[in-house]
């Protein structure tokens, strides 16, 4: 992940901001359509952060089992 991209807490608690204000209402279409973006963006994040951190355990324990 580059610096620019942010950690995988700081994304998901983005995230969670991003869906409750999409499910609070109130905002226009537009608005909306731009965090549903957001919220697809931050998601494609914390999924790449959780497929580093599988790939990292997968490598760790196939290590660890090759000993």
């Amino acid at each position: 992940m580059s610096d620019a991209t942010p950690g995988y807490e700081e994304a998901r608690e983005e995230l969670i901001e991003v869906v409750r204000t999409l499910e609070a209402g109130g905002t226009t279409l537009e608005e909306s359509l731009a965090l549903w973006e957001r919220g697809e963006a931050l998601a494609k994040i914390c999924q790449q952060w959780l497929d580093g951190a599988r790939k990292r355990l997968d490598e760790a324990t196939g290590a660890e089992s090759a000993d």
